[in-house]
């Protein structure tokens, strides 16, 4: 059992070294055996196409992007494509180790908490690969993304829902997945994915406790985080 005392705060856990100096995305890319495709089971590339050419002006944030190299590949790719002008990407991560050289036109990189940047609008293509993980209070950024998307905007991450567990160390289980089910995600438990088609304001009954940062090597073999929460409402 993991007395509540102990746990981290959200200064403290980004001041750890196993959240500040992930290497979990620094080079992933675009594609390929260890590519976003892969991770999320989406094609990026043609949701952002698709999605341009039905409504002009699109919108792409990722969050916890690592170095954004994979942002930086799709940036050129639209330019290539004659789509760069209609297609905003915008990529988020907490340490600013980004691509060297000149960023592509269409391409923003910011440093900043998952947790407290506010965003200047809408996103038609939310993503988070593995960067979950890393994140302490899971659920609440969760509800913050979905509240950042567009109406008919998609969400789509990575995410260990053993990692959610109880003021006991108990994890959250079936109650949480059942919850996230009802509040519009769709949860692959088998390939650790969640999304979410559409934006709006959602409200989960958990409160958030504190983080562990000592929770070792998920499924992935690196090190995690492990959230603590106390259901509400019961």
């Amino acid at each position: 059992m993991i007395g509540v005392v102990w746990l981290l705060d959200e200064d403290a856990l980004e001041s750890s070294a196993v959240v500040a100096n992930c290497a979990m995305n620094r080079e992933r890319s675009l594609s390929g055996s260890n590519g976003y495709g892969r991770e999320l089971g989406l094609d990026i590339m043609a949701e952002l196409t698709d999605r341009s050419a039905r409504s002009g002006r699109v919108r792409w944030l990722d969050l916890c992007c690592g170095s954004g190299r994979a942002l930086s590949e799709a940036a050129r790719l639209l330019a290539d494509r004659d789509a760069g002008a209609r297609v905003e990407i915008v990529g988020l991560d907490l340490v600013d180790h980004f691509v060297a050289g000149s960023v592509p036109p269409g391409l923003r990189l910011v440093t900043g908490s998952v947790t407290e940047w506010v965003p200047d609008g809408r996103f038609d293509l939310i993503t988070c690969v593995h960067g979950l993980h890393y994140v302490g209070d899971k659920l609440g950024a969760l509800t913050r993304a979905t509240d950042w998307l567009a109406e008919d905007g998609l969400f789509a991450a990575n995410f260990d829902v053993h990692s959610v567990r109880r003021a006991d160390g108990t994890p959250a289980g079936r109650r949480l997945t059942a919850e996230l089910r009802r509040q519009g995600f769709v949860h692959d438990a088998a390939r650790r994915r969640i999304s979410r088609r559409g934006g709006g304001e959602i409200r989960l009954p958990y409160r958030y406790l504190g983080a562990d940062d000592q929770a070792g090597p998920n499924y992935t073999g690196q090190p995690a985080v492990d959230s603590f929460y106390e259901p509400l409402g019961h």
